[in-house]
């Protein structure tokens, strides 16, 4: 019974996530963001596929649902992004999904600024303000 109840709670919690291929734009972003955190919406970016994963509570959370819809965890790292912030601000590289010693990353931030730069250009590619 417990087991039944905690998966209905994840699968209705986790309903309003969404994979984003084309473009979102800035207003739906800022209502995530107003619905969940207040001024950020979490996501987690598949530099390969250039998609990006949105509206989580945890960035594993997309993470997991970008994974079971064919992405490679190597390929995904978690941003939080503040839509009412100017362009220039309104990213920061920090999630615990993003500490991968295999791949040279050590901290929660993105190391590799090449690797930032490419996070950058799918999110602006992807949210049309």
């Amino acid at each position: 019974m417990f087991l039944r109840v905690r998966l209905f709670f994840w699968a209705a919690f986790q309903r309003d996530m969404k994979i984003i291929d084309t473009a979102l734009s800035l207003e739906d972003l800022k209502a995530m963001a107003r619905n969940r955190f207040g001024i950020l919406v979490k996501a987690v970016v598949d530099v390969e596929r250039k998609v990006m994963a949105v509206d989580g509570e945890l960035h594993s959370d997309e993470e997991a649902i970008l994974l079971e819809n064919g992405s490679h965890q190597r390929n995904l790292w978690g941003i939080n992004i503040y839509p009412e912030l100017e362009e220039k601000d309104w990213i920061e590289f920090d999630s615990i999904i993003n500490i991968r010693p295999s791949q040279g990353n050590l901290s929660r931030g993105v190391d590799d600024p090449a690797l930032r730069e490419k996070i950058l250009k799918i999110v602006l590619n992807l949210v049309k303000k």
